[in-house]
Parts: C-alpha cells; structure tokens; sequence
C-alpha cells in the first residue's frame, strides 16, 4: 500500500487571502479562502465566523454531490479553524477541480487546509486527509485512483487533526460524522 505522489503550492492566487494547489497523483484541485471578512446580515453569527464552501466541478454546473462535498467540506473547516475569534465575520473558501483522477475528497481537504495556512486563519491544528478503498478481492488501496474506486467496494475517506491526533470525520458510504 503506498501514495501516490503528492505536490502543494501556496500562494498562487492573486486575489484571495490564501490560496493553494494539491495534488494527489493526477488529481488536482486548487483552493482560495478569502476573510474574515464582512459578513451578509442575514448570514451573521453573533459569536462565531460563518464558514462558507464552494465546491466548483472541473466541468458543468455543480449538483447533488457537489452540494453535499460542501457540506462536508464545511464541516471540516468548522472543526479545526477558530471561529470565535472572527464573531461577525465570514470566512469564504473555494474549491475548483483541475483534474479528478480519484482520491477528490481528500485533495479538497487537504489543498482547504494548506489555503487556510497561507491566509493565516487561526486554527486548532492542521487536518489531512486520506482515503482508501476495497477492491473485489478484499485487498485495500490507499489513495485510490478513479479507475479503482469505480471497480471497488464502497470506500472511507477519514480527516485528522494533528494538534489533537484525533480522527474528526469519517466518511462511508456517502454517510459523514463529525467527531
């Protein structure tokens, strides 16, 4: 079992607070985070940042998945970074999809939590994620490429946060709990 090779570069964007590329083997996904910044009103939390994801697919109009790689996503920036030095404020992240060969849920958190150290927003520790796949004959692949997830058994997907060296999620089955 073994990566494939990974690469990270920070501060590529011009026009963002932070900003990063990850990429896991042939998958890519650049990250920008902008904030905290001013908040909607009707989005405000009097004691703590809001955390807005968007996920942009590499083609096309983002849909039921995308929404829910969100959701996911937002729930995992809301665990490690420190909202409620931000009350008031709005930190915005977005994720475009250069290349999906596999593995896209953890290069979206991990290229999230490299942008998220380029911008300097305070966080518990740093999150990385992983994920891992079975094939048919029971044998598991870590960082599976697109053409073993689509022949595999349902796979997990888990985050951690290193400052605590728990597990903060794990996703299965299309299912995600945050710890």
């Amino acid at each position: 079992m073994s990566l494939r090779s990974l690469s990270c570069e920070q501060s590529l964007l011009a026009r963002c607070d932070g900003s990063a590329r990850f990429k896991h083997g042939e998958t890519s996904v650049v990250a920008a985070v902008y904030g905290p910044g001013d908040v909607k009103p009707n989005k405000e939390i009097i004691n703590k940042a809001t955390i807005e994801v968007t996920f942009k697919p590499k083609t096309g109009l983002p849909g039921c998945a995308e929404t829910a790689l969100e959701k996911i996503l937002q729930d995992t920036c809301e665990a490690v970074i420190l909202t409620s030095l931000h009350p008031r404020s709005s930190i915005s992240i977005i994720l475009q999809v250069e290349h999906d060969d596999g593995s896209l849920l953890p290069c979206c958190i991990n290229a999230c939590c490299v942008a998220l150290m380029d911008t300097g927003v305070p966080m518990r520790g740093f999150v990385c994620a992983v994920a891992c796949a079975v094939q048919q004959s029971g044998e598991e692949i870590i960082d599976p490429t697109l053409e073993q997830e689509q022949v595999s058994r349902p796979g997990r997907c888990a985050g951690w946060d290193w400052a605590t060296d728990l597990s903060i999620w794990m996703l299965s089955n299309s299912e995600h709990v945050i710890f």
